[in-house]
C-alpha cells in the first residue's frame, strides 16, 4: 500500500517531508494534551519518521512504535532511530492497512495517524479502524490528522486543488468526508469524540474505543472546535 506524498531523498537515505517539519509542533500540542501519560503508542504510515523522532522525544513517558508498508521509509525511520538514540522510540514495524497479517496482535493505548487516509484507498482507512477496534482498551485513543471534506464547511480552495492532484495520480485517493471515516469508525467500535481546527485547512479528528461490542452506529457528535473531548 503507497502512503506516501512526495518526499525528497538525502544522500544518506533518509526522507524529508517539508509539511512534517511545519505540523509537527501544532499536532503534538494536540497529542500532549490527550494522549495518556505512559502506555505503548503505534503510528501508522510513519513515512519519513520526523514525527516519530519529534514526538517520541517530547512524551518520554509513552513507548512509540512507528510503523510504514514502505520499506523505503522504514529505512528512513530506523536512520532516524538510531540518530536520536531515544530509550521509548522502537524500530519501525512493516505494518500495512490493506493486509491484516501484518498487523501487531498486541494491545497498544493509542493509535497516531497522520496523512494517510487521503494517500491511500478508502480500503485503508476501513482497515485502520478495525485495527484500532480490535487494538485499543475501553477508552483508548485513535488520532487521526489530515484534511477532510464536511458537510457543513465549504471545502478551501487550497484543499480542493489539492484533492484534485491527488485523483490526478491515483482515483482511488482523495480527501475523505468526515462523516464517512465516523460511520466507519462507529462500526469498528470507535466513536469520534473531538474535532480540532489545525493549521492550513487540516483537522484533528479524535476517537475512543467504546467499552463493550462493537457497534454499527455512531452518535450525533456535531461541531466541536473547542479543546475540551467528550468521552463515549
Amino acid at each position: 500500500m503507497q502512503t506516501m506524498d512526495v518526499n525528497s531523498l538525502t544522500p544518506a537515505g533518509v526522507l524529508v517531508s517539508p509539511a512534517a517539519g511545519r505540523n509537527a509542533g501544532p499536532i503534538l500540542k494536540v497529542l500532549r494534551a490527550h494522549l495518556p501519560a505512559r502506555g505503548r503508542v503505534l503510528e501508522i504510515a510513519a513515512g519519513s519518521g520526523e514525527h516519530a523522532v519529534a514526538f517520541a522525544a517530547a512524551l518520554p513517558g509513552l513507548d512509540w512504535t512507528p510503523s510504514d508498508p514502505s520499506a523505503e521509509a522504514r529505512a528512513s525511520i530506523a536512520a532516524r532511530a538510531d540518530a536520536a538514540n531515544l530509550p521509548n522510540l522502537r524500530l519501525p514495524l512493516a505494518v500495512d492497512m490493506l493486509d491484516a497479517a501484518t498487523w501487531p496482535d498486541h494491545p497498544v493505548q493509542a493509535i497516531v495517524c497522520i496523512n494517510m487516509v487521503h494517500i491511500s484507498p478508502w480500503a485503508a482507512t476501513e482497515g485502520l479502524m478495525m485495527l484500532a477496534g480490535g487494538s485499543l482498551p475501553p477508552g483508548g485513543l485513535l488520532a487521526l490528522y489530515g484534511p477532510y471534506r464536511e458537510a457543513d464547511s465549504p471545502l478551501a480552495p487550497s484543499n480542493a486543488a489539492f484533492d484534485a492532484s491527488l485523483k490526478s495520480r491515483d482515483p482511488a485517493w482523495g480527501l475523505r468526508d468526515r462523516d464517512a471515516i465516523a460511520e466507519a469508525a462507529g462500526s469498528a467500535g470507535l466513536a469520534l469524540t473531538l474535532r480540532i481546527q489545525m493549521p492550513a485547512n487540516n483537522l484533528m479528528l479524535l476517537f475512543r474505543r467504546r467499552p463493550g461490542r462493537t457497534c454499527a452506529g455512531l452518535p450525533e457528535v456535531g461541531r466541536q472546535d473547542e479543546q475540551t473531548e467528550a468521552r463515549p
